[in-house]
Protein backbone atom coordinates (compact mmCIF):
# COMPACT_ATOMS: atom_id res chain seq x y z
CA UNK A 1 0.00 0.00 0.00
CA UNK A 2 1.44 3.43 -1.06
CA UNK A 3 0.37 6.63 0.64
CA UNK A 4 0.04 9.89 -1.11
CA UNK A 5 -0.27 12.98 0.33
CA UNK A 6 -0.41 16.21 -1.99
CA UNK A 7 0.34 20.06 -0.81
CA UNK A 8 0.86 23.33 -2.26
CA UNK A 9 -2.21 24.30 -3.70
CA UNK A 10 -3.96 27.54 -3.39
CA UNK A 11 -5.14 30.77 -5.21
CA UNK A 12 -2.85 32.85 -6.92
CA UNK A 13 -3.55 35.12 -10.03
CA UNK A 14 -2.53 35.08 -13.73
CA UNK A 15 0.96 34.63 -14.53
CA UNK A 16 1.93 33.35 -11.05
CA UNK A 17 3.48 30.17 -9.85
CA UNK A 18 2.97 27.28 -7.52
CA UNK A 19 4.72 24.52 -6.67
CA UNK A 20 2.94 21.44 -5.79
CA UNK A 21 4.49 18.40 -3.43
CA UNK A 22 3.73 14.77 -3.00
CA UNK A 23 5.02 12.39 -0.37
CA UNK A 24 4.88 9.25 -0.49
CA UNK A 25 4.91 6.34 2.17
CA UNK A 26 4.87 2.66 1.92
CA UNK A 27 6.36 0.64 -0.56
CA UNK A 28 9.86 1.68 -2.29
CA UNK A 29 9.01 5.08 -4.02
CA UNK A 30 11.66 4.53 -6.78
CA UNK A 31 9.74 2.03 -8.39
CA UNK A 32 6.92 3.65 -9.41
CA UNK A 33 6.30 5.86 -11.76
CA UNK A 34 4.88 9.10 -10.70
CA UNK A 35 2.44 11.71 -12.64
CA UNK A 36 -0.02 14.55 -11.81
CA UNK A 37 -3.25 14.86 -13.18
CA UNK A 38 -6.10 17.20 -12.69
CA UNK A 39 -9.97 17.90 -12.77
CA UNK A 40 -11.93 20.52 -13.55
CA UNK A 41 -15.83 21.10 -12.21
CA UNK A 42 -17.75 18.98 -14.84
CA UNK A 43 -14.98 17.84 -16.95
CA UNK A 44 -13.01 14.52 -16.70
CA UNK A 45 -9.70 14.06 -14.97
CA UNK A 46 -6.91 14.87 -17.11
CA UNK A 47 -3.17 13.88 -17.32
CA UNK A 48 -0.57 16.61 -16.99
CA UNK A 49 2.46 15.40 -16.41
CA UNK A 50 4.50 12.16 -15.35
CA UNK A 51 8.29 11.35 -14.46
CA UNK A 52 10.18 7.96 -14.84
CA UNK A 53 11.09 6.43 -12.08
CA UNK A 54 14.97 7.43 -12.15
CA UNK A 55 13.39 11.01 -13.06
CA UNK A 56 15.04 11.02 -16.08
CA UNK A 57 12.31 11.10 -18.25
CA UNK A 58 8.99 13.46 -18.27
CA UNK A 59 6.12 13.91 -20.32
CA UNK A 60 3.97 16.25 -20.74
CA UNK A 61 0.33 17.36 -22.06
CA UNK A 62 0.63 20.04 -24.52
CA UNK A 63 -1.07 22.59 -22.89
CA UNK A 64 1.22 22.61 -20.37
CA UNK A 65 4.74 21.96 -22.13
CA UNK A 66 7.11 25.17 -21.46
CA UNK A 67 5.08 26.04 -18.24
CA UNK A 68 5.00 22.91 -16.17
CA UNK A 69 8.22 21.14 -14.82
CA UNK A 70 7.88 17.95 -12.84
CA UNK A 71 10.47 16.30 -10.93
CA UNK A 72 10.93 13.84 -8.43
CA UNK A 73 13.58 13.50 -4.95
CA UNK A 74 13.68 9.56 -4.60
CA UNK A 75 15.66 10.37 -1.27
CA UNK A 76 12.45 12.23 0.03
CA UNK A 77 10.18 9.95 -1.42
CA UNK A 78 8.24 13.38 -3.19
CA UNK A 79 7.75 14.08 -6.78
CA UNK A 80 6.99 18.13 -7.56
CA UNK A 81 5.27 19.95 -9.66
CA UNK A 82 6.19 24.03 -10.44
CA UNK A 83 3.46 25.53 -11.92
CA UNK A 84 4.75 28.94 -13.92
CA UNK A 85 2.77 31.23 -15.78
CA UNK A 86 -0.50 30.09 -14.82
CA UNK A 87 -3.60 30.51 -16.51
CA UNK A 88 -7.26 30.83 -15.32
CA UNK A 89 -8.06 27.28 -17.41
CA UNK A 90 -4.86 25.57 -15.06
CA UNK A 91 -7.78 26.11 -12.17
CA UNK A 92 -8.48 22.56 -10.96
CA UNK A 93 -7.72 19.93 -8.16
CA UNK A 94 -5.02 18.66 -8.36
CA UNK A 95 -3.98 14.94 -7.81
CA UNK A 96 -0.73 12.92 -7.24
CA UNK A 97 -0.92 9.24 -8.86
CA UNK A 98 1.26 6.51 -8.25
CA UNK A 99 2.07 3.23 -11.22
CA UNK A 100 4.09 0.41 -9.87
CA UNK A 101 3.75 -2.11 -13.21
CA UNK A 102 3.21 0.99 -15.61
CA UNK A 103 5.32 0.87 -18.57
CA UNK A 104 6.13 4.55 -19.93
CA UNK A 105 4.45 3.76 -23.07
CA UNK A 106 1.12 4.62 -21.13
CA UNK A 107 2.00 7.23 -18.82
CA UNK A 108 -1.16 9.01 -19.63
CA UNK A 109 -3.88 6.76 -19.14
CA UNK A 110 -5.46 7.58 -15.68
CA UNK A 111 -6.32 3.72 -15.91
CA UNK A 112 -2.55 2.62 -15.05
CA UNK A 113 -2.01 4.06 -11.63
CA UNK A 114 -2.80 2.18 -8.57
CA UNK A 115 -2.69 4.89 -6.25
CA UNK A 116 -3.48 8.27 -5.58
CA UNK A 117 -3.65 11.14 -3.36
CA UNK A 118 -6.28 13.23 -2.07
CA UNK A 119 -5.67 16.38 -4.23
CA UNK A 120 -4.99 19.35 -3.89
CA UNK A 121 -6.92 22.90 -5.25
CA UNK A 122 -5.34 25.21 -7.82
CA UNK A 123 -7.36 28.37 -8.50
CA UNK A 124 -5.80 30.41 -10.68
CA UNK A 125 -7.85 34.46 -10.95
CA UNK A 126 -7.44 36.89 -14.31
Amino acid sequence: QVLLVESGGGRVQAGGSLRLSCAASGRSFRTYIMAWFRQAPGLEREFVAAVSRSGGSTYYVDSVKGRFTISRDNVKNTVYLQMNSLKPEDTAVYYCAADLDGNWAYVTAYGGYEYWGQGTQVTVSS
